[in-house]
């Protein structure tokens, strides 16, 4: 995807999810919600460690995209777990933050919610 496509794609997904959840929305804010979502059981207040488990849910959801990953299941509380498939390559904070946003763009066009 080139760069200047993945900015506005980009902005296409956090202007749809500001006008839902309001404004200043971020990647993390973004993956939360994609944890929340792909948890399944609606929005409720999650303990820290709860809402640091739901980011990681999303990265791994996110990263199956591109089979680095993939669902084996879900434990008795109905939270999802993922095993790796493979290694992804070597990325600094930049490119890092590039892939997630691909990734979640990716999300939501899978999902019908961007064009």
């Amino acid at each position: 995807m080139l760069d200047l496509d993945l900015q506005r794609e980009w902005k296409e997904v956090l202007t749809n999810l500001e006008s839902k959840f309001g404004e200043g929305m971020d990647l993390d804010a973004v993956l939360f919600l994609i944890g929340v979502q792909e948890l399944g059981q609606g929005y409720r207040e999650f303990k820290k460690h709860e809402k640091t488990d739901l980011m990681h849910i999303a990265i791994c959801r996110l990263l199956s995209q591109y089979g680095y990953y993939e669902l084996i299941g879900e434990d008795e509380d109905g939270w999802p777990h993922y095993k790796e498939l493979g290694k992804l390559p070597r990325l600094n904070p930049n490119q890092q933050s590039l892939l997630m946003k691909e990734s979640i763009i990716d999300y939501f066009k899978g999902a019908g919610l961007t064009t």
